[in-house]
């Protein structure tokens, strides 16, 4: 079983969100840690995503037999500002 870290960014992230959305996250934190990775990002971004809800996600990288959780998002207006930030 691979072994997860948040970013502090993250972790504020989670901090601000509701708890029951929170809970979502923390279930996919928990099926990615057992399951491998699933989506690999476009353009050259170094990144996995993991759909969430309808409209959250969560960005991880992988190395070795670490994830690194870098952001969740629980709305995807924030998401899609920073995934256009790589084109």
């Amino acid at each position: 079983m691979m072994e997860a870290f948040l970013s502090e960014k993250a972790k504020k992230q989670l901090k601000d969100m509701p708890a029951d959305l929170r809970g979502y996250f923390i279930k996919h934190m928990e099926k990615i840690q057992e399951i491998p990775p699933r989506k690999h990002m476009k353009y050259g971004i170094p990144c996995h995503v993991e759909k969430i809800t309808k409209t959250a996600r969560l960005i991880y990288q992988i190395e070795e037999d670490r994830i690194y959780v870098l952001q969740c998002f629980s709305d995807h207006k924030e998401y899609e500002k920073w995934y256009r930030a790589y084109k």
